[in-house]
């Protein structure tokens, strides 16, 4: 199990949590994620250490930036 969290920006309402919580879920080993306005972060739990480059496009397609990972 790996948890990692995100920097993303362009993230301003519970539309955009519902988005990203969803598209992100659906990629293959994602088990739990979890976004945080406040703080612009996304943490994405998974079974396995996660593809960054996938997520950062999905995140993209989504109509956010994913900016790296957070500290």
């Amino acid at each position: 199990m790996a948890t990692t969290t995100y920097a993303v920006s362009g993230m301003s309402c519970v539309h955009c949590k519902a988005t990203l919580t969803q598209v992100i879920g659906e990629l293959d080993g994602v088990t739990e994620v979890g976004v945080d306005l406040a703080t612009g972060q996304v943490t994405v739990s998974s079974t396995a250490e996660p593809d960054d480059a996938l997520i950062a496009e999905v995140v993209d397609e989504a109509g956010y930036e994913l900016t790296g990972r957070a500290a």
